[in-house]
């Protein structure tokens, strides 16, 4: 089911309305498009943050990634 809704656009956002409408799409299009496009980045940016808690939380991670470092710094030494 779809929802009438109106917003007051400040002067930024009605250039970014116009730039989108300028695609060819509606006004409507581009507010719809732009919606789910910025609730996809957060939910992407909340899917990140909870990979890089999950990975600091890996104590085998963490001792891979500090012996990869150990030997990467040792070859470098040995140039």
């Amino acid at each position: 089911m779809t929802r009438a809704m109106s917003v007051r656009l400040d002067d930024e956002a009605e250039r970014a309305l116009r730039s989108l409408q300028a695609t060819g799409l509606t006004p409507s299009e581009a507010i719809r498009s732009s919606l789910l496009a910025s609730a996809a980045r957060l939910n992407r940016a909340r899917e990140l943050s909870a990979e890089c808690l999950a990975l600091d939380a890996d104590e085998a991670d963490r001792a891979e990634m500090m012996a990869v470092a150990s030997l990467m710094e040792s070859i470098r030494a040995q140039r």
